[in-house]
């Protein structure tokens, strides 16, 4: 599978439906200053900030866990090789 060099994320290399087209103007969708799209941005930014820090905590727990793994066998291994 070729990646697409030409576009930068996922959604440009497998969504091939066409991107909505935005009315700007648009009074109704304003709220206190800021558009629903804008606030919407803002939320989802702050769920991806969490999941990327939920995601990079799991990564080092799982390393943590595969050098302590790695670490028991090394020991129980030589606990067998070892000659008194």
């Amino acid at each position: 599978m070729a990646a697409n060099h030409e576009s930068s994320t996922w959604a440009d290399q497998w969504d091939h439906t066409p991107e909505p087209v935005s009315t700007p103007g648009r009074a109704s969708n304003r709220l206190g200053g800021s558009t629903r799209t804008d606030r919407y941005k803002q939320k989802v930014g702050e769920g991806l900030v969490k999941t990327k820090t939920a995601a990079s905590h799991s990564v080092q727990k799982v390393k943590e866990g595969t050098a302590v793994g790695f670490r028991w066998i090394k020991d129980k291994y030589h606990q067998t090789t070892r000659k008194h």
